[in-house]
């Protein structure tokens, strides 16, 4: 008889990610790019940020240097596509949007993967029923997916990564319907940095001790591996045991700080062209400030030339300013830190990189204005901001903006290769012929 192993274990919970996100994307409006060698590359064409399985199998690694592939990519015609955060982002909600009909209980955990809480199913057969949402989202979206489901968290991403890595699962592995010897068996010949909040950082010390593969943490002492790392290691093994240490968040938490950066596509020593990619910076962090329905109380903006240009003078200076009040109005941040840049700016640098950052951020409706704050000219801050966010969610980015944000953008990163954004503009929906 076969003993399960937890015995009826009384969590469910699922994570499914898409496979290789970014070029599955590409490949979904670009069918010729199926079976061919793909990377997808980052900010002004940087790094590998994505890569087809035939490019894994070249051994290229996540974040190579694109100028360092391109022998190999001329050898084995590798083909190079720029980001398209747009249409990444709508392929996305899609996928959500698909998965919130499995369950109510979801956590969105990054663009390509969510957590599934399956719990309330189990009378269902889940291994199906994970069958069915990777047929649903492949037909639906022409994504493909693996599902991972375990009794915690940390146990369902590592059955995502043996449904990814292991043919035989036929991409769902479910942890909770396996015998504690198979299973056992199974994470011994996982490697301990493919753990959920391992990684490659940790790894080497955990191997150095002796915790070479999965199993062997999962047989580890928690409170002794505490003491030598964290809290958190010892939430790691309990989660290994299918004790639920990292709760499922139905709406992911606001965020403490939010930043917003670019490298630029060319070398910018003009302070007009600086100062038209901070005023874009800080528009885009404050609509995201608006999002989450939050306040700023400081500001940072930062400027460097490039560390890797040994004849250009090197340069690098940044400004923390706090705000006499907490504010969520694109034209009062930009005035800002506007302001911090004319005083880090130098002159005759060739500048590679501009950012903001904003800070202290309170929930809108905490926020107390000053004595000497008009409620009226606040009422019509809000209103405009959102008009302007509403107008530019329903027509288009930058459809309405700040003139100081420039026209031209000569500083704009690199998109050479960068596909038609397909599910969001009207003019690159493909046409059937």
């Amino acid at each position: 008889m076969k003993t399960s192993y937890f015995p009826s274990p009384s969590r469910h919970i699922a994570l499914i990610d898409v496979n290789n996100f970014y070029v599955s994307c590409e490949r979904v409006f670009n069918p010729k790019l199926n079976g061919k060698p793909v990377v997808v590359l980052s900010n002004n064409d940087g790094c590998a940020v994505a890569r087809s399985n035939e490019v894994k199998a070249l051994g290229v690694q996540m974040g190579a240097p694109w100028f360092k592939l391109k022998d190999l990519a001329r050898q084995h015609g590798i083909i190079a596509l720029s980001s398209n955060y747009a249409l990444y982002a709508d392929m996305s909600n899609r996928v959500m949007s698909i998965l919130r009909e499995y369950s109510p209980d979801q956590e969105v955990y990054s663009i390509d993967e969510s957590f599934l809480d399956l719990s309330g199913f189990q009378s269902r057969d889940l291994t199906r029923y994970s069958q069915h949402m990777r047929k649903r989202i492949l037909r639906w979206t022409g994504l493909p997916v693996c599902v991972g489901v375990g009794a915690t968290k940390t146990l369902a991403k590592l059955a995502n990564h043996c449904a990814k890595k292991r043919p035989v699962f036929n991409g769902v592995c479910n942890f909770n319907v396996m015998t504690e010897t198979g299973l056992n068996a199974l994470l011994s010949e996982i490697e301990v940095g493919e753990i959920w909040g391992v990684g490659r950082k940790l790894a080497p010390k955990l191997e150095a001790l002796g915790f070479k593969t999965v199993l062997d943490l999962k047989r580890a002492n928690p409170q002794r591996l505490r003491q030598q790392f964290s809290v958190v290691m010892e939430k790691t093994i309990r989660e290994l045991n299918g004790t639920v240490c990292i709760e499922m968040e139905d709406v992911s938490p606001p965020k403490k700080q939010i930043l917003s950066s670019r490298s630029f596509g060319h070398p910018v020593h003009d302070y007009n062209c600086l100062a038209e990619s901070i005023t874009l910076y800080m528009c885009r962090a404050a609509e995201k400030l608006r999002r989450q329905q939050s306040f700023a109380g400081s500001v940072y903006v930062y400027i460097r030339t490039s560390p890797f240009k040994p004849d250009d003078p090197f340069y690098s200076n940044g400004l923390t300013i706090p705000l006499s009040s907490p504010t969520d109005d694109s034209r009062q941040l930009v005035q800002v830190v506007l302001w911090g840049l004319r005083q880090i700016y130098k002159p005759n640098y060739n500048y590679a990189k501009a950012g903001v950052m904003l800070s202290e951020l309170v929930p809108a409706e905490g926020v107390q204005t000053d004595l000497f704050s008009q409620m009226q000219s606040k009422l019509n801050s809000d209103e405009l901001m959102a008009t302007m966010d509403k107008i530019n969610h329903k027509m288009g980015k930058d459809s309405i903006k700040l003139a100081s944000e420039g026209f031209k953008r000569p500083w704009k990163m690199r998109q050479e290769n960068k596909s038609p954004s397909y599910t969001t503009r009207w003019e690159d929906v493909p046409r059937a012929e």
